[in-house]
């Protein structure tokens, strides 16, 4: 049962806000709160949260980030306890708290990250009281008109130019009217305000909502490790000998860097690799310069259009530039040197680059650049499994996909951390299924599943990414989220989970249902809708959605409703709601049926792209087999006959994923090997990250793109649930052009290790360890299958030219 907690604390901001702020006018405002601390310590634990974003620092030092993204419905706050962190004497607690505005719904990039929800007022809330060693408490710290606020005024924010929108702008900052060291102890604030009380936490007699209901943060803490860049891309301004090279990592102890009075310096760092953090910039002097600074993905032809961009080799600064967004800050000339004390300048959220360039324009006096470094930030992602094999390229396709991941992982899983931070259903699913491999860690998942359910719309459509602003629905996603539920199932066997939103299955399901045409396939979409498919080059015009449908229904579109009612039919089983699994069923028979009589044709002896068109594509076919549409000998002839037709329009790399399904389904497993060419081009870009898709060349980093992550684990090491929960673990290698492969998996029942060899003589040799008391059923390359009561460990060898028992 769900546990509410009394609140005591108060919302507190600098005003009571009626209206909305103006368009595009952030505001960015400072709490403090000063108490001592007993000689003999005390113990603190707060509670946090905020409208829209917040730090929280405590003598100066940053303790807590969030409050996580949520919605309207869902308002999360952070639990943080402070007690080894206190001193003796005066303590301090801070926060800076950034109140986006509230945005019309096609004002994109004025209006902040368009996945963060806010009100339309800012809002401050801190719940803690300051404890004695025997209990009693001897201050309250709660938000309330104690607090002290000062607004800062000098921060705004732009609109960027290269499609960011959905991040929110980049920042335009007057040093000057900064309030520095306004976080620490020795800060005198007798010049702030108190702050206002505006709202309680709840109304407890007539049940009126706040705009902020608050829930406990459901995932840990995102990392923040300091880091420096690995190397100098490109210098301009400076000579050689100048002693720049310590803001590389490894390099301390040199002394700061100094651009003279009326010079400008331009330096062009590398991080070695895509990656999201913090950037951090402490300066001395130079009042009056204006800092620069600009994260781009990689380097790109000067010579190549943005509209259509044609990136090449990623690294190559001799024949590129970089493209991206510029911070740009005015020097206070805050630092004194005398007492050690920089200027450092910090844009509020966090920045995605492999390169940054960092230009200084030193105004009537020196500046000196004393540091320039970033924090790493993500979600804290354990890595478990690892995989090694005969291939040597396989190793650096794991590699680059590990970190898009992790780039992609933040407070919700992300398409591009560049471009949009958004949490869109396809991409998100297959992300899980990569964390799952990966790490057995569920709970960003888990708020996954949670965040889609709750952005479900009266008429029981879901909207295709969310937490967002501005809702958007691709119908097809939908079915997206309830595989992704199913694959949660498979992977952890709670059924709890299932039975919260078996609810919003339904009503997913019964939107389809309701528009399915006389045809019982489902219909021409609504024009306000985008049934995106997949970006392909022949669906450019269209904006990857099969030019099919210009004429009528989408067939793929029918065929994804079908395998989501299968995933649900088989959840209902598991829920005990066995008539509408049995509804289910019925009903996915029956679209499956429409679909041979509508959309395939004998003489091409393929599915349509639409019952209209005479058109066709890979998806089609692969979704034909992924929604049992066709089954058996006929699957498998139409996945070959896919596989050898070179007219069709080929997937990208989100929906080769669904590609190895499909060949993995039929037997032709073998034939996904030569697909790692795909792979292999990019990284011979040196990218570090997958790309979001072959047609636009926008984002550098896209999550869905790491299929490696599943591949190498689940099909050439054979790892995966033979029952819900990995209870039982099965285990059936795919060779390939592999002589060996080796590699751990992480499981809900524990890490399995697998390695297998096979020799020049055809023995084959598989070694598995695993959780004890956890049967394994393996299925050998000759087609063999036999259980072992636990995996921990056990070896068969078997000789492939001969059939018989294997010896193990």
């Amino acid at each position: 049962m769900e546990q509410y907690k009394a609140w005591k604390a108060r919302w507190i901001w600098k005003k009571r806000t009626e209206f909305a702020s103006t368009e595009g006018n952030h505001e960015l405002v400072y709490f403090r709160r000063s108490f001592a601390v007993p000689a003999d310590g005390a113990r603190l634990v707060v509670q946090v949260s905020a409208d829209s974003r917040y730090r929280l620092y405590l003598n100066g030092e940053s303790v807590s980030v969030g409050p996580c993204k949520g919605d309207r419905n869902t308002h999360h706050y952070e639990t943080v306890d402070l007690t080894d962190r206190l001193r003796p004497g005066m303590n301090a607690l801070a926060a800076k708290v950034l109140h986006f505005s509230v945005s019309e719904p096609f004002a994109l990039g004025v209006g902040g990250p368009a996945s963060i929800w806010r009100s339309n007022t800012g809002a401050f809330f801190l719940e803690g009281d300051l404890v004695d060693h025997n209990g009693c408490v001897i201050m309250s710290l709660d938000s309330g008109a104690e607090w002290l606020y000062l607004e800062d005024r000098t921060l705004s924010f732009h609109p960027g130019e290269l499609e960011t929108l959905y991040v929110g702008g980049v920042e335009r900052v007057d040093g000057a009217a900064l309030p520095h060291g306004w976080e620490e102890t020795r800060y005198d604030d007798r010049h702030w305000h108190n702050a206002m009380e505006i709202a309680a936490a709840y109304d407890d007699t007539y049940g009126q909502l706040t705009p902020w209901p608050l829930t406990p943060r459901p995932i840990p803490s995102l990392f923040e490790e300091e880091r420096g860049f690995r190397s100098i891309a490109k210098m301009e301004g400076a000579q050689e000998s100048e002693p720049v090279f310590y803001l590389l990592e490894k390099e301390e102890g040199q002394q700061s860097f100094q651009v003279a009075a009326g010079e400008r310096f331009t330096i062009e760092l590398d991080a070695g690799e895509l990656t999201t953090g913090y950037l951090r910039l402490a300066l001395t002097g130079g009042r009056g310069s204006r800092i620069r600074i600009l994260c781009a993905e990689c380097y790109e032809d000067a010579s190549e259009s943005t509209i259509r961009r044609n990136k090449g080799v990623r690294d190559d600064a001799s024949k590129g530039i970089l493209l991206g967004e510029e911070d740009i800050y005015v020097v206070a000339g805050y630092g004194e040197p005398a007492k050690n004390r920089c200027e450092i300048y910090e844009p509020f959220w966090f920045r995605t680059f492999r390169f940054v360039r960092l230009q200084v324009e030193a105004g009537e006096e020196p500046i000196v650049i004393d540091r320039f470094l970033y924090r790493e930030t993500g979600y804290p992602l354990e890595i478990k499994a690892d995989f090694r094999s005969s291939d040597e390229s396989f190793r650096r396709l794991w590699d680059i996909s590990i970190n898009t991941l992790k780039r992609c992982m933040h407070e919700t899983y992300e398409d591009c951390p560049f471009y949009e931070q958004m949490q869109y259903a396809m991409d998100t699913r297959l992300q899980v299924l990569f964390t799952y491999h990966l790490s057995a860690d569920d709970r960003l998942a888990r708020k996954a599943m949670f965040d889609f359910h709750s952005s479900l719309l009266p008429n029981g459509m879901l909207q295709s990414r969310y937490p967002s602003l501005y809702p958007q629905v691709i119908p097809g996603f939908a079915a997206y989220w309830i595989m992704m539920v199913h694959d949660h199932y498979r992977y952890f066997a709670d059924l709890e989970l299932v039975r919260q939103y078996l609810p919003t299955m339904d009503a997913v399901l019964g939107w389809f249902e309701r528009h399915l045409d006389e045809r019982r396939i489902v219909g021409r979409m609504p024009p306000q809708y985008w049934s995106f498919v997949d970006w392909v080059e022949q669906w450019r015009d269209t904006a990857g959605v099969p030019t099919a449908g210009r004429k009528g229904p989408i067939t793929v579109i029918s065929m994804l409703y079908s395998a989501a009612l299968q995933a649900a039919a088989e959840l209902n089983s598991y829920a005990g709601r066995t008539a509408t699994a049995e509804e289910y069923r019925q009903r996915s028979n029956s679209v499956n049926a429409a679909i041979r009589l509508h959309c395939w044709s004998e003489n091409k002896r393929m599915f349509k792209d639409g019952p209209d068109s005479e058109e066709y594509s890979q998806h089609a076919q692969i979704w034909s087999v992924l929604s049992g549409t066709v089954r058996g000998a006929e699957a498998r002839e139409l996945m070959e006959a896919t596989m050898q037709d070179k007219s069709l329009p080929f997937v990208s790399y989100a929906m080769a994923f669904f590609l190895f399904r499909a060949l993995s389904e039929t037997g032709l497993y073998e034939q996904s090997f030569a697909l790692w060419d795909i792979w292999r081009r990019l990284a011979d870009l040196n990218l570090t990250t997958w790309v979001e898709d072959p047609v636009s060349q926008r984002s550098d980093c896209h999550g869905w793109g790491a299929t490696p992550l599943y591949e190498f684990p689940a099909e050439i090491l054979g790892v995966k649930p033979d029952e819900p929960g990995f209870k039982r673990i099965r285990v059936s290698p795919r060779l390939g052009h592999l002589s060996w492969a080796e590699g751990t998996v992480a499981t809900a029942a524990g890490q399995v290790y697998v390695k297998w060899e096979l020799d020049g003589e055809g023995r084959f040799r598989l070694l598995v360890r695993g959780p004890k008391d956890v049967p394994v059923t393996v299925e050998l390359p000759n087609g063999q299958t036999l259980t072992v009561s636990e995996a921990n460990p056990f070896e068969i060898a078997i000789d492939m030219h001969l059939s018989g028992t294997p010896v193990g």
